[in-house]
């Protein structure tokens, strides 16, 4: 049986989405279906799909469900359709930024990510990039995708972003941060 039609739910997502055109993002904020309940998808930290515990190994079927997440004002990520919306897990971010590039440098630099779902995401105003530091002192970026919903970048690309990073001062103290569409992301204060 195919991952899709193992579970009913899944099975009537994907045939509420038949219909949908190709091209484009389905207007998911535009959308209030009644709320369904939970359903056994999680997205992994490393941006890894699962359905009752199993990857979900149809890329196709990845891509499309990442068409159709929306983040809740109560903080919930859910699947919706025109008919339908059900809660899903996600343990970091919904999507994971996997490749960058790169053109320019300091303020006129340009950067762009594409996430593990192929979205194409400029940093710009729109999409902006958010550091975190974890307990351990790791460093996590992040991008903003679309509509509350963010990727974290892998770590080999926030290796790559900090040898992008520079010094520039912020209300009045030295930040170490990088320079993308015309705006300065802060990093950690220059002294650490």
């Amino acid at each position: 049986m195919s991952e899709d039609s193992a579970d009913p739910t899944l099975a009537r997502l994907s045939a509420a989405l038949g219909d949908l055109p190709t091209r484009g993002l389905p207007p998911v904020e535009r959308w209030s279906p009644p709320y369904c309940g939970e359903i056994d998808i999680r997205i992994a930290a490393d941006g890894t799909w699962y359905h009752n515990g199993t990857p979900i190994r149809r890329a196709k079927l990845v891509r499309l469900f990442s068409t159709i997440l929306r983040r809740e004002a109560d903080g919930r990520t859910v699947l919706v359709t025109p008919v339908e919306s059900v809660g899903i897990t996600v343990e970091d971010a919904a999507f994971a930024a996997v490749e960058m590039a790169v053109d320019g440098f300091g303020p006129n630099r340009r950067l762009s990510f594409r996430t593990n779902v192929d979205d194409l995401v400029p940093v710009d105003a729109e999409h902006a990039l958010r550091f975190e530091e974890e307990p351990d002192g790791a460093l996590k970026p992040y991008l903003h995708v679309r509509g509350g919903l963010w990727a974290l970048v892998t770590r080999a690309l926030t290796y790559d972003l900090v040898d992008l990073a520079e010094e520039h001062p912020v209300d009045g103290r030295s930040w170490l941060g990088l320079w993308a569409g015309g705006t300065f992301y802060p990093i950690a204060p220059a002294a650490a």
